[in-house]
This record gives C-alpha cells, sequence and structure tokens, in this order.
C-alpha cells in the first residue's frame, strides 16, 4: 500500500486559500471569556467548532460548565489514541486605540517578512489549533477517514484560568483519557527552529494588600509618626532577592534540581544570544541569578517576580498623600518538584513575619499549578521529531517551556499521560498584545506538520 502522506500534503497546499477563509470565520468571533460581555461570543465560538468538527466526521457536542462551554468531539478509528487539547477563547483588546484595525475584522497583510493574518485570536490559539483541523480535513478529503483515533478538547475559559477545567477533567475522566495529549500551544525556537517542549513551568500567582491609616492621610501632618503601607510593602517585596538575584523564601528552592550535563551541553549548542534577546526589548544587562545563562534561568530555574504595584495618587499632578493602602500581584514560576501549595504558604508566613503592629495584611489567591515534565516515551515524541525534521529540513530542538500551560500537568495528574507540545507561533506574533498576527507560513506549515504526525502515528 502506498503511503498517502504525500497526496494529504499536496490537498493542504491546494486548499491554502479555503483554510484561511475557515480561520477567518473564527476569529471574526470575539469570544474575550474574562468580559461577562461577550459571553454569547464564547457561545457562538463554541457552535462554530462543533460545526467545524461535524463536518469533518467527528461526534462533536457542546458542554456546559458553570462558566463557558467545553467543545468535545470524538473521530477516526485504530489502536493509537491520541487527545487534541486548544482554547477558543482569546484575551481583550485593550487598548483598542493601538490597533491598527479592528481586532475582530481579521485581514491578511503583507509585510517585510511574508503575508500575515492580523487578528486577536491568530496565534493564541485559534490559528494554532485550526493547523491541527486543517490536517485532520485533508485526511478526510485525501482518504476518507482519520489516520487514528482522536478525541478533541477545545475550552473556553484558558485567557481567564481555566476555572471550569480541573472539575470537567475529572468529571469526564473516562471520556478523555487518551494514549498521549497533543497541544499546540507553543511556538519555534528563535523564530526559526521546530521544537518540542519537554517541560513546561508551573506558577502560583499572589494579590497582597498592606493597610494601615483607616482613610489616607495629609503627608505633612502624618508623615513621620504614622506608618505609611507603600514603605512597608516596597521595603518587603524589596527583600525577595538577595543580591545574587535568589529568592530569599525559606524552602523556595525546595525540589529544583541541577540540570544534567548533557542537557546542558545541548542548550548551550543552540544559537541563542542573551545579549540579541534581551536587545529586543532595550534591554542589554543579563539579571536573574549569577552564574546561571538565560536559557537555564528560562527552561529550569524557578522566579518571584512583581508584576503589578498601587498605592496613593498616580494621577496627573501631584497630591502629598499617606496612602491607606498598598498592593501588590506577585507571581512565582516553578520547575521541577517545587510545590505550589508550599510555595504560597511560605510567601504568605515570611510577609506576615514581617507585618507592623499597626499594618495589616491580606492574601488573594490567583491561581497555581506545578511544573510538568514529560518522559518522552510515546511514539508521538519520535514521530513528531521525525514530522518536523522532514518538513523543516531541520532537527527539532528539545528545550523547557518559560512559561506555563497548566493543562499539561493536569493532563498528567487527572489523566495519567504526558503531553506532546509542538506549535507555530513567533516571538513577533504579539500574543495578548496590541496587532496581534500569525504568519500565514506558519499556518499552513504547521498544518502539513500535523499531517504527518498523525500518519506516522496511524502507521
Amino acid at each position: 500500500m502506498s503511503d498517502p502522506i504525500p497526496a494529504v500534503l499536496d490537498r493542504l497546499d491546494a486548499g491554502q486559500s479555503a483554510a484561511l477563509d475557515r480561520l477567518t470565520a473564527l476569529l471574526r468571533i470575539p469570544s474575550i471569556s474574562t468580559d461577562p460581555a461577550h459571553a454569547g461570543d464564547c457561545e457562538a465560538a463554541a457552535d462554530w467548532l462543533v460545526a467545524e468538527l461535524t463536518d469533518l466526521g467527528f461526534e462533536a457536542s457542546k458542554r456546559p460548565t458553570p462558566g463557558h462551554p467545553m467543545v468535545v468531539a470524538h473521530g477516526g478509528a485504530g489502536d493509537r489514541h491520541v487527545l487534541f487539547y486548544g482554547h477558543y477563547d482569546v484575551q481583550p483588546v485593550d487598548p483598542l486605540a493601538l490597533w491598527t484595525r479592528d481586532p475582530f475584522d481579521p485581514v491578511v497583510e503583507e509585510t517585510a517578512n511574508g503575508p500575515v493574518i492580523r487578528a486577536r485570536g491568530a496565534s493564541d490559539d485559534k490559528g494554532q489549533l485550526m493547523t491541527f483541523l486543517e490536517a485532520c480535513r485533508a485526511w478526510r478529503d485525501e482518504t476518507g477517514s482519520l489516520p487514528c483515533r482522536i478525541t478533541v478538547l477545545i475550552e473556553g475559559e484558558e485567557e481567564s484560568g481555566s476555572p471550569s477545567l480541573v472539575p470537567f477533567l475529572k468529571d469526564n475522566a473516562e471520556e478523555l483519557r487518551a494514549e498521549v495529549a497533543l497541544i499546540c500551544d507553543t511556538g519555534l525556537f528563535d523564530d526559526r527552529e521546530p521544537t518540542i517542549l519537554s517541560s513546561l513551568r508551573g506558577l502560583v500567582g499572589e494579590e497582597i494588600t498592606v493597610t494601615g491609616p483607616d482613610r489616607d492621610l495629609h503627608s505633612g501632618m502624618y508623615g513621620g509618626p504614622a506608618m505609611n503601607p507603600a514603605r512597608v510593602l516596597t521595603r518587603i517585596l524589596g527583600g525577595l532577592h538577595d543580591d545574587d538575584g535568589a529568592v530569599t523564601l525559606p524552602g523556595f528552592y525546595d525540589g529544583v534540581a541541577e540540570v544534567p550535563q548533557e542537557v546542558m551541553e545541548g542548550w548551550r549548542g543552540l544559537n541563542f544570544s542573551a545579549e540579541a534577546f534581551l536587545g529586543e526589548v532595550g534591554l542589554a544587562d543579563l539579571a536573574g541569578e549569577k552564574g546561571r545563562t538565560a536559557l537555564e534561568m528560562l527552561w529550569s530555574r524557578p522566579t518571584a517576580e512583581i508584576n503589578g504595584l498601587s498605592s496613593g495618587y498616580t494621577g496627573a499632578g501631584f497630591k502629598t498623600v499617606l496612602p491607606s493602602e498598598a498592593r501588590a500581584k506577585v507571581s512565582f514560576r516553578l520547575v521541577g518538584g517545587q510545590d505550589p501549595a508550599r510555595i504560597r504558604e511560605s510567601f504568605r508566613d515570611w510577609v506576615l513575619a514581617q507585618m507592623p503592629g499597626d499594618c495589616r495584611v491580606t492574601f488573594a489567591d490567583h491561581g497555581a499549578g506545578a511544573a510538568a515534565t514529560m518522559t518522552m516515551e510515546h511514539p508521538a515524541f519520535d514521530a513528531a521529531r521525525d514530522a518536523l525534521g522532514v518538513e523543516w529540513g531541520m532537527p527539532a530542538t528539545l528545550t523547557g517551556g518559560a512559561g506555563s500551560i497548566p493543562i499539561a500537568t493536569h493532563f498528567q495528574t487527572i489523566l495519567g499521560m504526558d503531553s506532546m507540545l509542538t506549535g507555530f507561533a513567533k516571538s513577533s506574533d504579539a500574543i495578548h498584545s496590541p496587532n496581534e498576527k500569525y504568519d500565514v507560513s506558519s499556518f499552513h506549515v504547521g498544518a502539513r506538520c500535523w499531517a504527518r504526525i498523525l500518519g506516522t502515528l496511524g502507521g
């Protein structure tokens, strides 16, 4: 029997225009999950995907949750069973004035680096998830069937913390469990090399509010005798790192292992310049833990970062006020065996121990998830390496993940399966920012890669 993959790829090549039309239709739906005003749009996006998957031969349905609905679909046959995960919700578009056009009026633009499709969600994650669906369409149209058994799970709350996801996975574990999960919510290494992620960092989010006097005070009348919450909070946050960039929380590095030497050698062989990486954002000096490389800090070391600060008068002009309260948002990226619950407890205990008598502190939990490390034993990893290598003409790069994709950890702990993560986004895609885009070449090559991966898995 002849190999069907070349014919499937030819069909993808011939159908590029129609594929872009389908992506454009999905991008027009303003499915902003964090804004209640767009609840109906999230429903519409879920309905659109159910119709699309049904057209591809899947048994697809929209499943209710306490928040936005899940889309679940089953299709194909055979011994090999994979689950594909994506999300149809998108980030808010603010500040709208910085967009060059309506973020939900997608258009293909010509740029110096080739054509791009410009719209909110073009890269994160509608364009990425549609690469997989287009690969399935090409297999169905060319051969009449899918190359293996596929379950699809698409959620609508990824950009708002996925509050419904864990209960849904637990309630539907038997239906959703497969051999391995396929996730296309990542990017290329250095914007030009195909990548498979072998690990992802976890995340703990905390909001801290320090309150002192019962109202804002005149700094001339009360400054000095009265405790200033802003001074208390900034002193505490300033002590979160030592002079060498290490995090000072007790027990913070428990469960953090050193990277094996052979892995470090592989990272050193990558074409990565810390100077160029920082230069792209107007910086020059490598910060963080002394003695660690940039890739080591991004892929294998935990961090503590202050994400937001607010206190007192911040409007135009000047106001001599001693603020009643001060707030900060702090996040911790976790690696290895770090326990998110212990990190949160350590941080709160550490803050409480430094609180003066005239101040009170409250904390708000903004989610937590452990790091994930993949065993990479499932054939999907070898299939992806082979497929990416052939399509790109270079070996796929095995890297750690600097960010956090909690679903990969949930798949491990709830469904007992690893995730094979490969994606085709670029750092220039401006995800979560104005003027988000997805290269047309990324969209097309991504579909070709998934077609190859599915064909290899299906034998």
